[in-house]
């Protein structure tokens, strides 16, 4: 038996839908902060997905295409999906969609706009941190400091 009419909480939720999407974690957990029961939460939830308005997978896709296109790397994204209450393995199989090439394209873009043509030690140093906090690997970081250098040598 549900606390209150289900039709409140499928409308709030569809308010909150037309603003921005959510994963079934993101809106189940949203429902209850709103003061919805869990039980209504759950089955609103499946309504949604139900109907389409709420597909993890597109949403993942959305955000891994997302993140990846404003430079981030693939630590960064994973952190975001997981924060979104995106399942492992959803989340894996999103990530394995990223072009190596675009990532490291983002990487070195990243470092011109950082670097503004310095080889200094200590600039080299912080933009390799920079990316890092930003999701790149250690690995990637390096090699995109590696393809700044010799390009700018060239």
């Amino acid at each position: 038996m549900f606390s209150k009419d289900i039709s409140d909480t499928k409308k709030r939720a569809l308010r909150m839908l037309a603003k921005r999407n959510f994963s079934e974690s993101e809106m189940s957990k949203r429902l209850i902060e709103k003061g919805e029961t869990q039980e209504d939460a759950e089955e609103t939830v499946r309504w949604l997905t139900q109907l389409g308005y709420i597909d993890d997978s597109n949403y993942a896709a959305l955000i891994v295409n997302h993140y990846a296109k404003r430079g981030y790397g693939k630590a960064r994204i994973k952190e975001e999906l997981y924060k979104r209450g995106i399942a492992r393995d959803m989340r894996d199989e999103k990530l394995a969609l990223i072009d190596e090439n675009e990532g490291e394209y983002a990487a070195l873009e990243l470092l011109r706009k950082k670097l503004k043509g310095s080889e200094d030690k200590d600039d080299l140093r912080r933009a390799r941190d920079a990316l890092v906090r930003r999701g790149f690997s250690y690995d990637d970081a390096n090699s995109a400091i590696s393809a700044y250098l010799s390009a700018r040598s060239e």
